[in-house]
C-alpha cells in the first residue's frame, strides 16, 4: 500500500489523519528521532520533515535517519526546495505554492527537484499549496500573495485550480505559529467546492484538541502540527490530545 493510500484510508476508516511535522532545523537529529518516537507513541499517522529554512542536505537526511530508527511511521518530506529532497523517505508531497509571486516556489523548484524523486524512489503525493494569512515565516520566504482569512472564496478558487490540475491534496496553511488556525469557515468552504474525492490539510496555529476537533468538523481531512510539538515537554501527551480530538 502507498503512503497516499494508507493517508486516505485512515480518513475512510478514523475520520482524519494527524501528521506530526518535524523541522530539521530546530532540533538535532537524535531529538527529532525521539520526538517521532513519542509522536508515534501519541497516535500520529505518519511523520512529516521540513522547514522554510535550512532545512536540507545533510541534516535532513541525518534527521530521517534518525526518525526511522524510532519509528515505523511513513516519512514524508515537506521541501521549502528542491534541496529538501532526500533519498531516505518513503514520499514526498510534491506541492506547487499556488499563491506565490515566485515561479520557483509554482514550477521551477518542481522541474528541478522532480529528478531527483524519481531516481530516489520516493513517492510523490501531489500537492496544492495555498498560504492563508498571517502566513508565518513561509509566507515571507515564499512570496505569497496571502489569502484574507476574511475571504475564503479566494482560498476555494486556488483549491479549485489545484484540483482541476490534478492535484490530489489542498494544504491551507496559516503559518507555522500562527497566532489563529485557518478558519473553520474557509475549511468548509474549501471542502465542499472540491468534494470528499480531493483530500484537505490544515495547518499553522493548532494547539490543542479543541481548534483540531473543530477544523475537522469543519471539513478537514488531515490535521498538520509542528511548532506545538518543539514547545511542550511531554510530546505523546500533547498528540495524544489532538489526535483522539479528531479521530471517529
Amino acid at each position: 500500500m502507498s503512503v497516499e493510500e494508507r493517508l486516505n484510508n485512515v480518513v475512510k476508516t478514523q475520520g482524519a489523519v494527524h501528521l506530526t511535522l518535524i523541522d530539521p532545523d530546530s532540533q538535532p537529529p537524535d531529538t527529532a528521532g525521539k520526538m517521532a518516537a513519542q509522536a508515534a507513541q501519541g497516535g500520529t499517522d505518519a511523520i512529516m520533515v521540513g522547514g522554510s529554512t535550512g532545512a536540507g542536505g545533510s541534516i535532513l537526511d541525518k534527521t530521517l535517519k534518525a526518525i526511522k530508527e524510532q519509528t515505523d511511521l511513513p516519512t514524508i518530506l515537506f521541501p521549502a526546495s528542491a534541496g529538501g529532497v532526500s533519498a531516505h523517505a518513503d514520499a514526498v508531497f510534491f506541492m506547487s505554492l499556488l499563491n506565490s509571486r515566485d515561479v520557483n516556489y509554482i514550477t521551477t523548484n518542481q522541474a528541478i527537484g522532480a529528478p531527483l524523486v524519481k531516481k530516489y524512489g520516493v513517492e510523490p503525493i501531489s500537492m496544492a499549496y495555498i498560504i492563508i494569512e498571517p502566513g508565518g515565516t513561509v509566507g515571507w520566504v515564499g512570496d505569497a500573495k496571502l489569502i484574507p482569512q476574511k475571504k475564503p472564496a479566494l482560498a476555494v478558487a486556488y483549491a479549485l485550480a489545484g484540483k482541476y490540475m490534478g492535484m490530489h491534496y489542498i494544504y491551507l496553511e496559516a503559518g507555522s505559529g500562527a497566532d489563529s488556525p485557518v478558519p473553520a469557515a474557509m475549511v468548509g468552504a474549501v471542502k465542499q467546492a472540491v468534494g470528499e474525492e480531493t483530500k484537505v490539510l490544515v495547518g499553522g496555529g493548532i494547539r490543542t484538541g479543541e481548534v483540531a476537533a473543530k477544523l475537522v468538523k469543519a471539513g478537514a481531512d488531515m490535521i498538520v502540527t509542528g511548532t506545538i510539538v518543539e514547545q511542550v515537554s511531554d510530546v505523546k501527551s500533547k498528540i495524544h490530545e489532538l489526535v483522539t480530538a479528531i479521530k471517529q
